[in-house]
């Protein structure tokens, strides 16, 4: 694929799930995704729903080889891109061509440090009730202390 078609998105409060199905998208029409700022996103509800959910997921385990996975990322940039994968038709080589494409990050690398950036006003999170937790305050209350990056 040609790098031509990099199309890097900021997600400082950005709602995940609404900037996910529009990065999904352009990676799934064969462009090369960059989402940066990851740790500023937001997943919207009450801070403690979505941690206890989030705990909960972690509980689950292959019960004859727990070693086995499924394994859950508590690192910002590994959560949210897992989260990517869920949008993406995962199983077909088209799907699993689509998430090679996606990258994340924590911050914005050098690299992309100089380029246009996509802010997606439909997802911004404008409510009056400002229910919501940041990736970066939900992966440290999942135990993600990050000695590489800060």
């Amino acid at each position: 694929m040609s790098m031509e078609h990099v199309k890097v998105y900021d997600a400082e409060n950005m709602v995940v799930g609404r900037l996910g199905a529009k990065a999904a998208k352009a990676a799934m029409l064969g462009n090369t995704v960059v989402i940066v700022n990851v740790e500023k996103a937001i997943i919207t509800g009450r801070r403690r729903t979505v941690i206890e959910s989030f705990k909960e997921k972690f509980n689950i385990r292959t019960s004859y080889n727990p070693r086995r996975g499924p394994f859950h990322e508590r690192r910002p940039d590994k959560m949210v891109r897992k989260m990517l994968r869920g949008m993406l038709p995962w199983p077909t080589p088209r799907g699993k061509a689509a998430y090679r494409r996606i990258k994340v990050y924590i911050g914005v690398p050098q690299q992309y440090a100089e380029s246009e950036k996509i802010v997606l006003e439909g997802a911004k999170y404008r409510s009056m009730k400002q229910k919501y937790i940041t990736v970066a305050d939900l992966s440290h209350e999942l135990g993600w202390r990050n000695p590489e990056v800060k």
